[in-house]
């Protein structure tokens, strides 16, 4: 910046006064006034023993010109954003390790059974995700209409090694329907009247309908626990059921039995095998 002083009025030449501010002896001025001079000294002022200050002037910054290209100011760089970390899936309690024979405890599935009923829920779950079915109400089904098989009374594949027949249904024992033949006894042995069939225990009609292969071996067949769970399966999801709804399963089940004990038998043996407890009496009541 540029700085200018006031014009000096003096006429004596700047080497003949000493310009050092603040600096100037006391008995030089001394002598200078008792001499009588008149001499004017340019840095004393007669009001004032004060030094006079020097003005500083700004000089202005220069106006940009029009047309001029003007300075652009940086763009901060973008904040790189961070993806949201994922939820972490919920826990889902493992099944507890189960007794496999129920001479140890009424809550043991034989191994083979378990197998296919675990079978079956998978393959449903690939070809009916909506159903959302668990292994332990085929179960719990199996455990209620035939003890498992009779405690897993198959060979590893789940072939029977005894057919399961249920009652001639003749209307000679009470609280069962008259259910003439249906399929000419080629199910059931029976050629006059129904006789419900195999582990999971299908009406022959029932079975052609709904029948499965389980194990992939080319046959369906209601006495293998493979095709019977499946099929089981099958049965429970029909008509676009969900499963995972409680009001949903009441209904699916109440297909096998128009009984809510036979509901609550179900109900209390799959929730048994899901938390490895025991029902108690009150949950297994009396399914007439």
């Amino acid at each position: 910046m540029g700085r200018h002083r006031k014009a000096s009025n003096s006429t004596v030449r700047r080497s003949s006064v000493i310009a050092l501010t603040g600096l100037v002896p006391a008995g030089l001025i001394t002598a200078a006034t008792s001499a009588g001079a008149t001499e004017y000294i340019p840095f004393m002022n007669a009001n004032s023993t004060s030094q006079e200050a020097e003005q500083v002037i700004e000089t202005p910054e220069p106006l940009p010109e029009a047309g001029a290209a003007q300075p652009v100011a940086e763009a901060e760089a973008p904040v790189p954003q961070t993806e949201p970390a994922p939820a972490p899936a919920p826990e889902v309690p493992a099944t507890p390790e189960l007794p496999t024979n129920l001479a140890a405890s009424p809550i043991a599935i034989p191994t083979v059974n378990v197998s296919a009923y675990k079978n079956a829920e998978k393959i449903l779950a690939e070809v009916q995700p909506a159903c959302g079915i668990s292994w332990t109400l085929i179960a719990g089904i199996g455990r209620v209409e035939s003890t498992h098989a009779n405690n897993g009374k198959a060979d590893p594949l789940g072939q029977l090694l005894e057919p399961i027949l249920g009652p001639r249904l003749d209307g000679s024992l009470a609280g069962n329907n008259v259910i003439a033949d249906t399929d000419g006894g080629a199910l059931d042995g029976d050629p006059n009247f129904d006789r419900a069939v195999g582990p999971m225990q299908f009406l022959p009609e029932t079975w052609n309908r709904y029948r499965a292969d389980g194990n992939g071996d080319g046959i369906s067949d209601p006495q293998n626990l493979y095709d019977a769970a499946l099929a089981t399966g099958d049965y429970l999801c029909d008509g676009g059921l969900n499963l995972r709804d409680l009001g949903q399963t009441t209904r699916a089940i109440l297909r096998y039995n128009n009984s809510m004990a036979y509901v609550a038998n179900v109900l209390a043996w799959s929730t048994g095998y899901a938390t490895g407890i025991v029902p108690t009496s009150d949950q297994l009541p009396r399914i007439h």
